[in-house]
């Protein structure tokens, strides 16, 4: 088979070969059942259970691979997407990729920092500010949005520190716990993007077999996703109890209620997609649930 039939038959996943999003990305695709060969510079992994492969790379080069179809799909940030998509359009470049599937992990936000003894008073303080930023065209058009005008420095890192060099009044960078705003007497005060990892795909539809591929692909992720936090309750109670029981489980689908002794005690299992904590099942017992059991739940297919 040569190289071209075999792209046009075969999908391509980019993800980040190192960082925060790595180990997530691999965990939730082996997840929907696929398995890779890794080739010795570890950069590209075959696909072995499916013909579905993998990019080793940057994640600021995921969206600009998938621009140039060198990869199919992509699991980024969406501040690294939001902020490459913004730029081509403000240069005049036509849209090329877009926001597939939010995939729950990776969580931040771009925020602005400003040092601890500002008092904040809103958008209007950043007038002919300097904010130092590594994300120019999200911040230019919050403030085109916010009607400011101020002066945007970008830097490729280290932003955090650029008040106290002197760069900058303020930042827009990511915030996820906070102790490294904290660490440089800076405080976050508005957000302008909640973030997360995505799968990015281009804005064409696939043709055929990657079609085939991509289609199953997002099949079996939402059956992962759906099941990362799922759980099987089952329990017995007697029927009185059921409209007390019944509230405490708002995340569930609609149960399964089986009948067991005579016509007041029934058997129920529901599945669960929210967080089945000690304090749930506390509240459910106390309601009238006897045997409460929790199973994981491997995998789901609508």
């Amino acid at each position: 088979m040569s190289a071209s039939t075999e792209s046009r038959d075969r999908l391509r996943i980019a993800i980040q070969k190192s960082g925060r999003l790595a180990d997530p990305a691999r965990a939730l695709l082996g997840a929907c059942g696929l398995s890779w060969r890794e080739s010795r510079d570890r950069l590209f992994c075959y696909g072995e259970a499916l013909p579905i492969d993998l990019l080793l790379v940057r994640d600021d080069d995921i969206p600009g691979l998938i621009a140039d179809g060198v990869c199919d799909l992509g699991i980024v940030g969406r501040n690294v997407l939001a902020e490459q998509d913004l730029d081509r359009r403000q240069n005049g470049v036509a849209p090329a990729f877009r926001e597939l599937v939010p995939l729950g992990f990776g969580g931040c936000r771009l925020a602005l920092a400003v040092p601890d003894d500002w008092e904040w008073r809103g958008a209007g303080q950043l007038a002919n500010r300097r904010i130092a930023t590594s994300y120019p065209a999200l911040l230019r058009n919050w403030l085109a949005e916010q009607g400011i005008d101020a002066d945007v420095v970008t830097l490729s890192g280290s932003v955090e520190i650029a008040p106290r060099l002197g760069q900058a009044d303020l930042i827009c960078d990511l915030v996820s716990s906070g102790a490294t705003l904290a660490a440089n007497q800076l405080k976050p005060v508005t957000t302008l993007l909640d973030s997360e990892a995505v799968l990015a795909g281009p804005v064409a539809e696939f043709e055929g077999e990657r079609a085939l591929l991509a289609e199953l692909l997002l099949r079996r992720l939402d059956g992962a996703l759906r099941t990362r936090h799922s759980r099987l309750l089952m329990f017995q109670a007697e029927r009185a109890a059921i409209p007390r029981l019944l509230p405490l489980l708002p995340d569930a689908e609609s149960p399964t209620v089986l009948q067991v002794d005579g016509a007041d005690r029934l058997a129920l299992q529901a599945l669960c997609h929210g967080r089945l904590t000690w304090q749930r099942l506390e509240d459910l017992k106390r309601a009238g649930a006897q045997g409460l059991m929790v199973l994981p739940v491997e995998s789901m297919l609508a």
